[in-house]
């Protein structure tokens, strides 16, 4: 088999796997904060009374100790550094919507902090919290962080203060990956296995957790740089926050097969002598997710479910939007659920202690959404699009001054507008929006009716200049996708990006607008992450998830009218799959290999995981002892041909 014929082999299956991590590149700087904004900040100040005592003092107690330094992979590079943040301190600068700096003032309360007399979490070593639970004979790990190495430093900060207990269980609350990227930071798989340690999640954790993480992860992690500020430097023009947690690390991320799944409603678990009463919540926060009761230790986990913040109904990274009116239920329930738990812990943010501070925190929580979705259906049905209902809808004045659930993470706006697409999907029902014109044909056309692309300029620059930066980016907006070389227009978008980051409360909103003007300024990144350190993770993904995305990288074009079938053989987990082209769709069964493929592959799945991440290209598929290829090498090339790959450096605000 030649290597001209390997080559699109290699390529197609490297194109499975399409996270992406960038690291900022900024050449040009950010706009300081206009007048009008300090005007806005200052007024929002004034208004709004953002002391609160209470959530400091629960921030920081319960305190052991801090951490410093940096956390670092094998290869040297930094995975988590403590020190970034520390200019988060004092008063908020210009450039800060002063409420979205109270919140980032919250999230650097950062160490070991105990939670009551048998329960602790190690808070800000991720975007997430590790919460210990002190078993009979050693931890009950709760969650375990995104990363292999800030899970890892995590426990080995916790032992170095409270002792060095071995791992006796380790709990998965839900699906998403900074909850169990870092699970073998906490204990290695071969250990796990040895000791019989069990590994608890909700039903359905596997499917869901590996589906999301390949079958969409080129384009979510791509807008995830948008939601998240990866690419931004950490200061006061930047990266201050996420709302629900400083940042998120970037390093080796896992999984661990649960041994042990709660599939009922509600189900009792002894851990390590420890009783749980798992409570599933299937479709609230996560696709599969549960909170659990600790009654003998009075306590109370809330997951992700509940948080200080208002939470996403729909996230802006993308993914499926959310049942409002479920979530509101199971907060309804947990009312009942909590018995007498003296304290309720999340996996983020900080605990709630006292039963009526208890009852009033998930109260608030469940009436923010229920209001949200109920009001939003009742203009729905008078009438109001999406953008309609986002425009008018305000929370009443009980909810919008209970600072934990202010739009941090999630915004009433946003959130509005996932219940309207939710119930009704896309179309607002005017004809005129059944068949819009796309982003770039669109612009040239506003452009052409402004009077070319100097008035529009004119036209933005006049709204800029009065503050009316959603506007002024409209405009913009058209100008840079009618044409992306016109270099005044994108860097007044990109100045009208920075003053709407300056004025968001949530964190996230200010971190998409201030890395679009960073993308307007400097381009796309120029490459995306190594794959490698998805590799612990793709080692438990099931062969279907990988060939899922394979289906979705076809390029339909390139195929036309071509029928193939291929079988892949995977000789070290004896499983086998049929692939079949037809009509420009590709389809895939576990089954024994069929006697009229047009070709066979035969290689372990250690090797194919090789090709997914790049480390191994055509030369190695030749010459390894893991592979053999039966049939006809030129079809077996030209299937893998038609495979695209997608880079995860696409461009978002120009074209």
């Amino acid at each position: 088999m030649k290597n001209s014929l390997l080559l699109p082999f290699a390529l197609g299956l490297a194109a499975l796997v399409g996270c992406s991590k960038h690291t900022s590149t900024s050449t040009a700087s950010a706009a300081d904060a206009v007048a009008q904004v300090q005007q806005v900040h200052a007024a929002f100040a004034k208004s709004s009374n953002l002391s609160d005592p209470a959530s400091f003092a629960d921030a920081a107690r319960g305190l052991i100790a801090k951490p410093t330094g940096q956390i670092k992979g094998e290869n040297g590079a930094v995975i988590w550094d403590f020190e970034t943040f520390k200019f988060v301190a004092g008063d908020a600068p210009p450039t800060v919507n002063p409420s979205l700096w109270r919140q980032a003032l919250l999230n650097n309360q950062v160490g070991l902090f105990k939670v009551n007399d048998h329960i602790w979490q190690v808070r800000g070593f991720d975007l997430a919290n590790l919460t210990l639970i002190e078993g009979k004979t050693g931890w009950i790990v709760v969650d375990a962080l995104t990363a292999r190495e800030t899970s890892a430093a995590a426990m080995a900060f916790a032992r170095q203060h409270l002792g060095n207990k071995p791992v006796t269980a380790l709990v998965f609350t839900h699906s998403h990956i900074d909850h169990f990227g870092g699970a073998l930071g906490v204990i290695e798989a071969g250990e796990a296995a040895e000791r019989k340690v069990p590994i608890v999640a909700p039903v359905g954790f596997m499917e869901e957790a590996t589906s999301e993480n390949i079958l969409m992860s080129t384009a979510m992690v791509r807008r995830a740089d948008y939601m998240y500020g990866n690419p931004l430097q950490r200061n006061a023009k930047g990266l201050i926050d996420t709302g629900l947690g400083k940042a998120v690390a970037y390093g080796r991320v896992g999984i661990l097969e649960p041994t042990l799944l709660v599939d009922k409603p509600v189900q009792e678990v002894v851990l390590d002598g420890v009783r749980f009463v798992f409570h599933n919540v299937p479709g609230s926060e996560a696709p599969s997710e549960f909170v659990f009761a600790l009654p003998d230790l009075k306590a109370f986990g809330g997951a992700e479910m509940m948080s200080q913040t208002l939470h996403n109904l729909y996230t802006i990274r993308g993914a499926k939007v959310r049942d409002a009116l479920k979530w509101a239920a199971y907060l309804n329930d947990s009312l009942s659920w909590l018995g007498d738990a003296e304290v309720v812990f999340n996996q983020h943010h900080w605990p709630v202690w006292g039963k009526d501070r208890i009852h009033e925190f998930v109260t608030k929580q469940r009436d923010t959404y229920k209001f949200i979705h109920d009001q939003t259906v009742r203009m729905i049905n008078a009438g109001l699009t999406g953008p309609e209902v986002a425009e008018s809808l305000k929370l009443p004045k009980a909810l919008q001054d209970y600072m934990n659930v202010r739009g941090y993470y999630g915004t009433v706006r946003h959130n509005a507008k996932a219940v309207y697409q939710y119930y009704m999907g896309w179309y607002d029902a005017n004809p005129a929006n059944l068949d819009h014109l796309p982003p770039v044909e669109a612009g040239k056309r506003y452009v052409e009716l402004a009077g070319g692309p100097d008035k529009a300029l004119a036209s933005a620059q006049r709204a800029f200049d009065v503050g009316d930066y959603r506007w002024s980016a409209e405009v913009l907006k058209h100008v840079v996708y009618a044409d992306s070389s016109n270099a005044p227009a994108r860097e007044l978008l990109a100045r009208s990006f920075d003053q709407l980051g300056y004025l968001a409360e949530a964190a996230t909103w200010r971190n998409a607008y201030l890395v679009g003007a960073q993308e307007l300024r400097n381009g796309p990144p120029k490459q995306g992450m190594s794959k490698e350190m998805m590799l612990d993770m793709l080692t438990h993904t099931p062969i279907e998830r990988f060939l899922e995305a394979m289906a979705a990288n076809l390029n339909a074009d390139k195929a036309g009218d071509t029928r193939l079938k291929i079988n892949l053989v995977f000789t070290d987990v004896q499983e086998s799959h049929v692939l079949t082209l037809d009509n420009a769709v590709l389809h895939h069964h576990k089954a024994a290999p069929a006697s009229d493929a047009n070709a066979t592959l035969s290689l372990t799945k250690a090797f194919f995981l090789k090709m997914v991440i790049g480390s191994a290209g055509a030369k190695d598929l030749l010459l390894s002892k893991e592979t053999k290829i039966d049939g006809s090498t030129l079809d077996l090339g030209k299937f893998f041909s038609l495979l695209d790959k997608p880079t995860g450096t696409f461009p978002i605000v120009t074209r």
